[in-house]
């Protein structure tokens, strides 16, 4: 199999991976409700909180980190399977992470209309580079308590994850992708965001804690 190939099924699995709708299909399980329908419109976790349901929203969150992890750590261990038998073996984590993020922003399944990526590029994160994910995590946490908007907590995350990742210790080649691959999904990842920005310079944006 031709290292193009490889590399076209590890994209496929990631995408499809990060293509599955948690937030949707936990809604309609457990909450009888679809979420498109609730708040912004959103398949997040932010989104189903607004239903109510705090349990379904951290079980969101939960498996949105998780898929976006879980392509990471699948493609690793396909790459190290494939060093086994060759002796050498493309880095295809990332790839399978980024394709991932993009499955879940644009799915299939509902008509290429998905989330905004934040916990799927955090999970990645931690797969990828546990440090990055735990700069990711702490900006996202800090930033959404003091300014109390969730989209600025994400958007702050994305942006310290990806200024991190330029101070990873690897190869020269291995740096690069990793820093071209995080940009694009934090530049994908504001401008999913585009519209809570600009309710943010309006002043429009809903706090956490408010009433919907």
């Amino acid at each position: 199999m031709s290292l193009e190939m490889i590399a076209v099924l590890i994209f496929t699995m990631g995408y499809l991976l990060g293509s599955v709708p948690f937030g949707l299909i936990l809604a309609r399980l457990f909450g009888s409700v679809d979420v498109r329908q609730v708040g912004s419109g959103n398949i997040g976790a932010t989104n189903v909180l607004r239903t109510g349901r705090k349990d379904l929203a951290a079980l969101t969150l939960f498996f949105d980190i998780g898929k976006g992890a879980l392509a990471v750590l699948l493609a690793h261990g396909f790459s190290y399977h494939l060093y086994q038998q060759t002796g050498c073996a493309p880095d295809l984590t990332l790839i399978a992470g980024a394709a991932a993020f993009l499955g879940h922003c644009y799915p299939v399944w509902l008509g290429f209309r998905g989330g905004k990526g934040v916990a799927t590029m955090l999970g990645v994160s931690f797969a990828a580079w546990w440090v990055a994910g735990v700069v990711f995590a702490v900006a996202w946490l800090l930033s959404a308590k003091i300014s109390r908007y969730s989209s600025v907590g994400g958007m702050v995350g994305a942006i310290a994850a990806t200024i991190s990742v330029m101070f990873m210790p690897a190869s020269h080649e291995i740096h690069q992708v990793y820093i071209a691959l995080f940009s694009g999904m934090t530049i994908l990842l504001l401008w999913r965001h585009r519209g809570n920005i600009k309710r943010l310079l309006s002043g429009q944006e809903s706090r956490i804690g408010d009433p919907q």
